[in-house]
């Protein structure tokens, strides 16, 4: 089911542009409440959670979502500045039907967006989404911006804060030094707080949000600061999320950094050893290295597969039994703590792992061989259906040929940003590369 609004997660772009603006904010605020009244789900809370990012736009976005549920009898409850690992656990321990996050996560500080969370803290299906985009009304609901209910403003923060902290038994991090990069966003009160209160020394970057400098050159989008300084301090990890705080990258002692598959590989092989993966399996996307694939089956697991977006991955892991999965762009879902991605919580995950088996980072990773992979994304004007684009097409066969039966080509619109993302796998590095070059120069050519 196609969304004309929604991407892959949740809606976002240029704040002031024709979607992401107050009025169209307080719309979808009153279509999300007159969805809410038809389903009607017995026991539900009639308070809605929301959080924000630290984006300069996010307070006045998030009080038009609010006038929109005000217009239709609901009361959200302002929760400031919170991950959104922070917010879906909001929603789930409220008993909520409904939970908002005013947010662009990784995007760029003109940017902002809207997540929205159903009960239990589960984003919600793009089937869902539909129903609510149906449900939009051209007039700007005329409701006055309720307050914050009284005695909330802040909790659900702290609440997070002393979950996270209980993933490890106290003082597991004593002599620990960690650089943090919380890229001025969303995690700068959290994962900090979680790591020094577990006695690990913190070295925080991008810990300073004005509002306009979210992701600028810091965060899980740009980790050489991160891992830079992990080798010049001489720490044992470092650690990069995203605006939101659901992603994380992390650097090893030596200053090289781990994407998402590395991290989903070390905790899943760790599972397998301990006999604690669910069901055996992890489950990534069809973004992730075929490394992975070799890595968990040799350990004795497998590997299912879903469409990109970690709300995607959420579902199949539902489907399959499985507890762990993600994105190698740092999404970490370790559903027995948090049913979304958790940059904070993958972390700790790592360190444990570390802890337990005494080995570091760089000993860990050696369990992940990436197959020859390159990527890129080509921005675009318009998204132009792929199969009107006959040079580009004709441009993926080709690379496909030439990669043979042990690669594959990945060419999809981004659902979060105006790019076209271009991904090419095979047996040999420099062909990888021949072929992204030819795919970017196709689409280029047609998509300019």
């Amino acid at each position: 089911m196609s969304c004309l609004y929604f991407g892959t997660d949740g809606i976002r772009g240029p704040y002031g542009g024709p979607v992401v603006n107050e009025a169209f904010a307080a719309r979808l605020g009153a279509a999300a409440g007159r969805w809410l009244r038809r389903r009607a789900i017995p026991g539900s809370s009639p308070a809605i959670p929301m959080g924000r990012d630290t984006r300069a736009s996010g307070e006045s976005l998030e009080r038009a979502f609010a006038a929109g549920l005000a217009s239709e009898g609901w009361q959200a409850v302002l929760h400031g500045i919170l991950p959104t690992p922070a917010l879906s656990r909001a929603v789930a321990q409220s008993g909520s039907a409904l939970g908002v996050v005013v947010t662009a996560s990784h995007n760029p500080a003109g940017d902002n967006g809207i997540k929205l969370f159903g009960p239990g803290g589960r984003k919600l299906s793009e089937a869902q989404e539909a129903e609510i985009e149906a449900l939009l009304a051209e007039e700007v609901p005329a409701a006055g911006v309720p307050g914050p209910a009284a005695g909330t403003l802040g909790r659900a923060l702290e609440d997070y804060v002393a979950a996270a902290s209980r993933v490890l038994p106290p003082g597991s991090l004593a002599g620990w030094r960690i650089v943090v990069d919380t890229a001025n966003g969303a995690a700068c009160a959290t994962t900090p707080a979680v790591l020094r209160g577990l006695g690990a020394e913190v070295i925080g970057i991008g810990d300073g949000p004005d509002g306009t400098n979210i992701n600028a050159g810091v965060g899980s989008e740009h980790p050489g600061r991160m891992a830079a300084a992990v080798k010049a301090s001489g720490a044992r990890l470092g650690v990069a999320h995203d605006g939101d705080g659901d992603r994380c990258v992390l650097s090893d002692e030596n200053g090289d950094v781990l994407d998402g598959d590395e991290i989903l590989t070390i905790l899943a092989i760790h599972a397998l050893g301990a006999g604690r993966l669910a069901a055996r399996t992890l489950v990534v996307t069809v973004h992730s290295n075929g490394g992975v694939d070799a890595a968990i089956v040799a350990a004795g697991g497998r590997v299912a597969r879903s469409p990109v977006g970690d709300r995607h991955v959420a579902e199949r892991m539902v489907a399959e039994g499985a507890t762990l999965g993600g994105e190698s762009s740092g999404h970490v879902i370790c559903s027995e703590l948090c049913p979304t991605g958790d940059g904070l919580v993958a972390a700790l995950k790592i360190a444990e792992v570390m802890i337990r088996t005494g080995r570091p980072l760089s000993e860990l990773r050696r369990a992940l061989r990436k197959f020859p992979q390159a990527s890129s994304a080509v921005a675009v004007a318009v998204k132009r259906p792929l199969g009107s684009l006959p040079a580009l097409g004709a441009a993926i066969r080709a690379v496909e040929a030439g990669m043979g039966a042990g690669g594959r080509v990945l060419v999809r619109y981004s659902g979060t940003e105006p790019k076209l993302r271009l991904l090419v796998e095979g047996p040999d590095a420099e062909a990888v590369r021949a072929g992204l070059v030819r795919l970017e120069a196709a689409a280029r050519a047609e998509l300019r």
